[in-house]
């Protein structure tokens, strides 16, 4: 007997799947049956989504929210969807678009404009991700300019780093305990080794 899947992504822990679970839900697919990913759509090596395939058979059908929600990468989403209509041979659905429900228009005509929609969806989707890496590019290079500094902020050095680096020079402390004490990275511990002898000379 067929069943009915539904398959959710987001692009991140922090956004909200609700919009899509909903659609899902009034078409009619059990919660139990939906398989979500957060992560971005840039290709399928995705934990839930491989889970899914690996649970479809030949006459079961699959909802998705839109042609995005399955991928932004313009040749794997056709690649995709050959695998599950032609190689295991499920039907699907994309809700917000009406033209993308394999169960219609099976003459030639209605293939064809199923393959064209597909198509200009999917390449439309992988453009947006372009577009969304661009954007993000060219945030963080203004935010750079800004004075904008990214990632964990570096320890401070602490008041007895002289007395700490006096008893590495000396053998008396090991390089890994010298940076535990001062509880940074090496990189870190490096800059202020360089900051701490320009200020002695100075």
């Amino acid at each position: 007997m067929s069943k009915v899947y539904g398959y959710v992504r987001v692009s991140s822990m922090e956004q909200n799947e609700d919009r899509q679970m909903i659609a899902l839900g009034q078409a009619g697919v059990a919660a139990g049956s939906i398989f979500i990913d957060k992560q971005s759509g840039k290709d399928f090596h995705r934990a839930n989504y491989e889970k899914m395939l690996s649970q479809l058979q030949a006459g079961d059908l699959l909802y998705i929210m839109s042609i995005d929600r399955l991928g932004r990468n313009y040749a794997e989403i056709q690649n995709q969807w050959r695998i599950l209509t032609k190689e295991i041979g499920i039907e699907i659905c994309v809700i917000d678009m009406p033209l993308l429900d394999t169960r219609k228009g099976k003459d030639l005509m209605g293939t064809f404009m199923a393959d064209l929609v597909l198509q200009i969806l999917s390449f439309v989707a992988e453009n947006e991700r372009e577009n969304i890496r661009k954007r993000q590019e060219q945030g963080i290079a203004a935010a750079k300019k800004r004075g904008v500094r990214f990632g964990r902020p570096e320890a401070p050095m602490p008041n007895n780093f002289g007395e700490i680096v006096q008893k590495w020079e000396s053998g008396k402390m090991t390089f890994g305990e010298a940076i535990e004490e001062c509880d940074m990275s090496q990189a870190t511990f490096y800059r202020r080794l360089k900051e701490y002898r320009v200020g002695r000379r100075t």
